[in-house]
């Protein structure tokens, strides 16, 4: 219960926008990320499967909020909920981070919940896009999938900038580990490389807004700033994929991040 009381406050912070990420046509959905001890103390999963079934409290939670959402706010679908298609993430989007097995700083206390105390992101956004590279060792070529993907995203969704979580499994991440990066350099790569051109366009069937004001030669970036992408350490221990949760609408709603109230 202190998860989803945390999840709540964090939604109810004006720059997330929870009317207009729970009510609009473009489906999006909560993604919460769980921090510190409190997760192994309610068995969260954060290694195999993490996006699927079979953990109770994952699950629980996100469920929670849904019906939070549903019966207190009146998000049902065909009402305030106006999805074209939604996606399975309304049912419940929730998972723990693998802090345990990676070196790497939480999430929660990269984004300000001080060391040692459980906390909570949540982003509103669309259906997670899974990708995969087993054919290299450079962190540099690994990053690059993740850019193309969202690259692919900027093209065939929304152009706007704003919040992307990278959740990056075992394999590929003990690569990145293996190359001395951070958390930071993951970042920044993808901050460089995860931009189109306006012409772009012309190739997914969309050339009618190549011709729109700005040129052809006009660049957008999927993030403002390399902070805007969220890089979480989840997932099994085998295979390299990994997976991109683009935004819901860029800047229009972001990411928040909150400590989690325990009370003995």
């Amino acid at each position: 219960m202190p998860v989803v009381v945390a999840v709540l406050r964090a939604m109810c912070d004006e720059a997330f926008n929870l009317h207009g990420s729970t009510a609009s046509t473009g489906g999006s959905a909560q993604f919460i990320v769980v921090n510190g001890p409190l997760r192994t103390a309610i068995g969260m999963n954060a290694t195999h499967g993490v996006f699927g079934n079979g953990n109770r409290a994952n699950a629980t939670i996100g469920r929670a909020v849904r019906l939070l959402l549903i019966n207190v706010l009146g998000c049902v679908p065909g009402q305030l909920d106006r999805s074209t298609l939604g996606h399975p993430g309304k049912f419940t989007f929730c998972i723990a981070e693998d802090e345990e097995d990676s070196p790497w700083l939480g999430l929660a206390e990269e984004r300000g919940v001080a060391a040692g105390v459980s906390g909570i992101t949540v982003m509103a956004c669309g259906a997670p896009r899974q990708v995969m590279n087993e054919w290299t060792h450079d962190p540099e070529e690994i990053c690059e999938t993740f850019a193309a993907e969202m690259r692919h995203n900027m093209l065939t969704y929304s152009i706007w900038p704003g919040n992307y979580a990278l959740v990056i499994p075992k394999q590929l991440r003990e690569l990145i580990v293996a190359a001395g990066w951070q958390k930071k350099d993951v970042r920044e790569y993808i901050y460089r490389s995860a931009r189109v051109f306006r012409r772009d366009w012309a190739k997914v069937g969309k050339k009618n807004v190549v011709a729109r004001s700005g040129g052809p030669d006009q660049k957008f970036a999927a993030l403002h700033t390399p902070d805007d992408l969220l890089v979480v350490a989840a997932g099994g221990p085998a295979g390299g994929f990994g997976a991109i949760i683009p935004p819901w609408l860029g800047p229009r709603s972001h990411a928040v991040t909150r400590a989690i109230e325990v009370h003995a």
